[in-house]
């Protein structure tokens, strides 16, 4: 599995009528281990989030299918493939 991150910005605000349904998506893949951090940047101007995913086409399935995407909330979608190495959350490697 590879670590992204992932940062959006909103458009406008359309958030708004979708968060709670976006939320509820991202809380399912918390629940299955997908996401690992999420939530809004300062200024509600977009979010962050942090997951796995198998490779780049799991990953893009996996944000096609969030409801930001799906009810055009989104301006703007970034993603970083992140290979953290260091940080008290980093499961353990013995």
């Amino acid at each position: 599995m590879t670590w992204y991150v992932v940062q959006t910005r909103y458009d406008g605000d359309k958030y708004v009528d979708v968060r709670s349904r976006h939320r509820e998506y991202l809380a399912d893949l918390s629940e299955r281990g997908v996401v690992a951090l999420a939530g809004p940047l300062d200024g509600n101007v977009g979010g962050m989030i942090v997951m796995q995913a198998a490779d780049r086409d799991e990953l893009q399935a996996l944000l096609d299918a969030d409801p930001y995407h799906l009810e055009g909330a989104l301006a703007e979608r970034t993603i970083h493939e992140w290979k953290p190495v260091l940080g008290a959350w980093l499961p353990s490697s013995e």
